[in-house]
């Protein structure tokens, strides 16, 4: 039934806000997940990316996003410390590198860095860079200018992650300490600055499905080329603790909607793939070709010998062709 628009992408047609995309929400999952794996074996290959993070500060952070442990308005429990000392991070990339992963990211609570972080980050990732060629950098750290962006980007890293985190209708009501326009001028600032994005956000805050399509719209409209997929896995003592779970064919139909609108970029699992049976196995069937492995900020994640061993058991191709510097 879907067979047309498929063709239609595979082919260079791309999806709008003018188009009515209604059977993306409303048709046949069962039918509507092997056209968004077509979509991507064709125009992403059957590689499976592999991202791995390091919390490189924790906790305190100023902002008041509803969903996160980190925050320092909500009363939930979470480690706090100050920016990882630089052999430690090192040593944290060495072993990832060693198990496998393709990417790795360091990632900081707060709204930005301190110059004395931003220093500490750039030697971190210029040791990285010098000492770890065959993974890829990737970094976290907020509203950076757009001079520490290329800064990064000089010392190693190719990609920069800055989530939207939902619709901009929606993000008033998760978020007040910053607005989406900052965030979307971030990710300006980092492909001004030479940086691939990394962006995404979280479904099951509350938002609508009519929010997020509205987020795929936006992150296709940005240029977005790797998109992480966060399931809220409610944590208590922030204001959505007690939201409800969403299901697996919820997940999965987020899957297909990404990738039907977004059919070149990563569509990567982040947190959340608990919720799915064989930790999210159907949804690199239906769309996913990225995942984060290991542990993730506050939650925890998949291993990644685990992730391994299921995609390549699966015929997926997880080698380290072309990563690195």
């Amino acid at each position: 039934m879907y067979e047309q628009i498929t063709d239609e992408i595979i082919g260079g047609r791309r999806l709008t806000r003018e188009d009515d995309v209604s059977f993306l929400l409303h048709g046949d999952l069962e039918e509507l997940k092997p056209c968004a794996d077509r979509i991507r074996r064709e125009l992403c290959g059957n590689r499976v990316d592999l991202c791995t993070i390091i919390n490189g500060r924790s906790g305190g952070c100023s902002e008041n996003c509803k969903f996160c442990a980190q925050s320092a308005h909500h009363a939930a429990e979470t480690k706090q410390y100050s920016f990882l000392d630089i052999p430690e991070i090192v040593e944290e990339c060495r072993k990832n590198e060693k198990n496998g992963a393709h990417k790795f990211s360091i990632v900081t609570a707060g709204r930005s860095l301190s110059p004395h972080d931003f220093a500490q980050a750039v030697q971190a990732y210029r040791t990285m860079h010098e000492e770890c060629q065959e993974i890829s950098l990737c970094a976290s750290h907020g509203f950076l200018t757009e001079e520490q962006l290329r800064e990064l980007r000089n010392s190693g890293v190719t990609m920069y992650h800055e989530n939207i985190e939902t619709s901009r209708r929606f993000f008033p009501f998760i978020c007040t300490t910053h607005t989406y326009e900052e965030k979307v001028a971030c990710i300006q600032a980092a492909q001004r600055a030479g940086l691939a994005v990394c962006s995404g956000g979280i479904l099951g805050m509350g938002e609508t499905w009519e929010d997020r399509l509205d987020m795929a719209f936006s992150l296709a409209e940005l240029h977005i080329d790797s998109i992480p997929l966060n399931a809220l896995m409610p944590i208590p003592g922030t204001p959505l603790e007690h939201r409800e779970l969403l299901t697996e064919e919820e997940i999965l139909r987020c899957v297909v909607l990404f990738r039907f609108i977004n059919p070149t970029a990563d569509v990567r699992l982040a947190a959340g793939r608990s919720l799915m049976r064989e930790n999210g196995r159907e949804a690199f069937f239906s769309g996913a070709n990225a995942t984060i492995t290991g542990d993730m900020l506050t939650t925890s994640g998949n291993n990644t010998a685990q992730d391994r061993k299921m995609l390549a058991g699966d015929g997926f191709d997880i080698s380290r062709t072309s990563e690195g510097a």
